[in-house]
C-alpha cells in the first residue's frame, strides 16, 4: 500500500493526485485536509488543519521549516495522525504533495518519500531540506524546457515526468453545445474573494466575442470542463501546473496570466511557456483594447504543445512511485 499527502490548497494538488493514484497498480490512501474523493483512492484519511490559529507563533522554527506553529493543537493532532497512519498501516511509500515538515516527518519515521517539486525559487533551506531528504523527486514539466540551478544537485533522483493532466489519454470532445471564443478558467489556489475577478467583466468588454467563464470567480464551477476546453478557440488561464498541463492536453491557444504565488511559482511557469513560444503569456489582466489584440493573435496561433509532454506522464509518475515503494 503507498500513502498519498495531499496539500489543501487550491484544487490542482488534489488533481495531480487523482491522475497519478488512477496509475498505480496498488492501493493508495490519500491523505489530506482537502475535499477529495475518488475512486483512484482506496480510502482518503481526513486530516486535522493547522492554519486555523488567528496568529500562529513561530512558523518557521528560525528558518528552518515553512510552517510548524509553535502550540499549535491542529498541527499536533496532524503529526499525530500521520504517525499513527505509519504505525498502523506500514505503507511501503508516501508520496507527498507538497509539504517540507510532512516529507520531513514521514522520513524521521524511516518511510520512503517521493516529493513533488514545483517550479519556482526553491533555493531555500526548507526546500533543499526536503529534496535531499526524499528518495525520488518527481518535477511535472518537461526536462528540456525547464530545468531550474536548485534541483541541479537532486537530478539523479529526479523524474521529469512532463505536465500532468487529469484529461491525459481523452479523446478530444469538441461540439457547438460548449464553443466559445474565449474561455476563461479561474482557479481555486489563490485571492482574497473580497475583490471581483476581473474576467467577470470580460464578456462586456468583449461583446464581439463570446465569452465563457468557469470557476470559482464566475460560479460556475463545472467537474469535467474538457468538452469546454476543447471546443473553445483561446484559453484564459493562470500558470498553475495543472492548468497548463489541462491546456496542453486539449492542444488549444492559451493566454497565461501568472497570479502572484509563493517562490514565483507561477511567474517562473509564465516565463517558460513565453520562452518557448507555447502560449501568449502577458503579466497583468489587460485593457479591453489589448483583449481584443491578444485573442486575435493567439487565436491565430497552433502551439506545439506535445512539447509539455503530458501524454504519458501520470503513467511515468506512477513508476517512479513504484519503484521507490518496491526498493
Amino acid at each position: 500500500m503507498i500513502g498519498y499527502y495531499v496539500h489543501h490548497q487550491g484544487r490542482g494538488h488534489c488533481s495531480r493526485a487523482t491522475a497519478i493514484a488512477g496509475q498505480i497498480g496498488t492501493d493508495v490512501v490519500a491523505l489530506t485536509s482537502a475535499a477529495l474523493a475518488d475512486p483512484a483512492f482506496s480510502e482518503v484519511i481526513s486530516l486535522d488543519r493547522d492554519d486555523t490559529d488567528e496568529q500562529p507563533h513561530d512558523v518557521d522554527a528560525g528558518g528552518l521549516l515553512h510552517w510548524a506553529p509553535r502550540h499549535d493543537t491542529g498541527l499536533r493532532k496532524r503529526m499525530a495522525q500521520l504517525a499513527a497512519f505509519v504505525a498502523e498501516r506500514k505503507p511501503a511509500a508516501v508520496v507527498v504533495d507538497v509539504s517540507v515538515e510532512v516529507t520531513l516527518f514521514l522520513r524521521l519515521l524511516g518511510v520512503p518519500v517521493v516529493v513533488t517539486a514545483m517550479p519556482g525559487v526553491r533555493d531555500d533551506l526548507p526546500h533543499q531540506l526536503a529534496y535531499r531528504a526524499a528518495d525520488a523527486i518527481i518535477a511535472p514539466w518537461p526536462a528540456e524546457l525547464y530545468q531550474p540551478d536548485w534541483l541541479r544537485e537532486h537530478l539523479p533522483k529526479t523524474v521529469f515526468t512532463g505536465g500532468i493532466s487529469r484529461f491525459d489519454g481523452r479523446l478530444p470532445v469538441s461540439h457547438p453545445t460548449f464553443a466559445a471564443d474565449v474561455l476563461v478558467l479561474t482557479g481555486a489556489g489563490g485571492g482574497d474573494g473580497r475583490d471581483p475577478h476581473p474576467a467577470t467583466t470580460l464578456a462586456d468588454e468583449l461583446p464581439d466575442h463570446t465569452v465563457v467563464g468557469l470557476g470559482p470567480a464566475f460560479g460556475t464551477w463545472v467537474d469535467d470542463p474538457w468538452p469546454f476546453l476543447c471546443s473553445a478557440g483561446v484559453v484564459v488561464i493562470g500558470a498553475g501546473q495543472g492548468s497548463v498541463a489541462d491546456a496542453a492536453a486539449a492542444g488549444r491557444p492559451a493566454v497565461v496570466i501568472p497570479e502572484d504565488r509563493p517562490f514565483a511559482e507561477q511567474r517562473t511557469t509564465g516565463n517558460t511557456l513565453a520562452r518557448s513560444e507555447l502560449a501568449f503569456v502577458t503579466s497583468s489582466w489587460p485593457d479591453a483594447d489589448s483583449w481584443r489584440s491578444i485573442i486575435g493573435t493567439a487565436g491565430d496561433t497552433s502551439p506545439t504543445w506535445s512539447r509539455w509532454h503530458t501524454a504519458g506522464a501520470a503513467e511515468r509518475a506512477a513508476r517512479a512511485v513504484e519503484a521507490v515503494a518496491h526498493r
